[in-house]
């Protein structure tokens, strides 16, 4: 903490996403950017100067200047930056993916908990409003189709689209469906990039719930809707207009687009998401309790984004071979 008992924070990284986390801590009253690291340093300069706070090169000169950081550098550096600042006692935010590895995650996870330390995933969806009134609708969902489909914009690229975006519906199904996964069934190709551009997966749970997850990101049209089926509803979430379509059996309803089902719309108030997303870790730093979305929450997502990779490798190899 800082003379005014404000929590001392910095953004490693200052790409397209790293500027607008620096740019939500700066407008906290309870947090201090003190530093924003790039190795471009024109780029870590410009930031600084934009936000009136000091730019740096190497992340290691915040030692013992910060309590608490976002790390938001690409994939293949979150384990070593991240555990860099753990060894250092110093809280971490991780974009997601978590890390690269499933080892990588779970060494993160273990000097966290040897240190007392917390660790956010970046999985922002979670504090989507619509998502968020999710949570009082839902009731043990059999069958979740979701559609997560973006036009081509080049960022993200260093990894797979099922690192990418998909990650962000299976965190969400995780939390919606809370049983563990019996098998997954998945294709997916690259098109553009090196690596997987369009995947599709099948992921079956010990609960006996059915998830079909889709995400692009070479698509014609922007598009991330998820649908739930209980047995008592139809739900369905478009994730950009943070509306939710509820449809129930009523045999009081006469009438109406589906005879004796009443349907329900909601429209939720837009918000900021990144902004809740990044106040809730700072409010659990402050507060020294478990995160929003916690460093085991961002290692199950990982593990499944993993396995769907493993199916989509072993896919390709059958589908040349023949």
């Amino acid at each position: 903490m800082n003379a005014k008992g404000k929590l001392r924070v910095a953004v490693i990284g200052t790409g397209y996403l790293g500027r607008f986390h620096a740019e939500k801590y700066v407008h906290m009253e309870d947090a201090e950017l003190v530093g924003v690291v790039d190795i471009d340093t024109e780029r870590a300069q410009e930031i600084a100067g934009m936000l009136e706070t000091r730019p740096f090169a190497d992340y290691r000169e915040l030692a013992g200047r910060v309590d608490a950081v976002s790390i938001v550098v690409p994939t293949h550096s979150h384990f070593e930056v991240s555990r860099f600042f753990l060894e250092q006692d110093v809280d971490v935010f991780i974009e997601k993916p978590m890390t690269q590895t499933l080892p990588e995650a779970e060494s993160l996870i273990r000097i966290a908990e040897e240190r007392g330390l917390i660790i956010q995933v970046g999985h922002l969806e979670r504090f989507n409003s619509a998502v968020v009134a999710l949570r009082d609708i839902l009731n043990r969902p059999m069958f979740i189709e979701s559609h997560r489909l973006s036009t081509f914009k080049g960022r993200g690229t260093d990894v797979s689209v099922v690192l990418d975006l998909m990650i962000h519906d299976i965190d969400i199904i995780l939390n919606c469906v809370r049983s563990e996964i019996k098998s997954i069934h998945a294709a997916g190709i690259p098109v553009i990039s090196e690596h997987v551009d369009i995947a599709n997966a099948r992921l079956e749970f010990a609960s006996g719930c059915v998830a079909n997850v889709t995400a692009s990101r070479i698509s014609m049209k922007n598009e991330r809707k998820i649908r739930l089926f209980q047995r008592d509803a139809y739900i369905s979430v478009d994730f950009s207009s943070h509306e939710i379509t509820v449809i129930r059996q009523n045999g009081n309803k006469e009438g109406g687009l589906i005879p004796g089902m009443e349907i329900d719309q909601r429209c939720f108030t837009k918000g900021d998401a990144l902004d809740d997303e990044l106040r809730s870790f700072v409010r659990s730093v402050i507060r020294r309790e478990s995160s929003e979305v916690t460093g085991q929450m961002g290692r199950d997502a990982l593990k499944i984004a993993l396995s769907i990779m493993d199916q989509i490798r072993q896919t390709s190899r059958q589908f040349l071979s023949d």
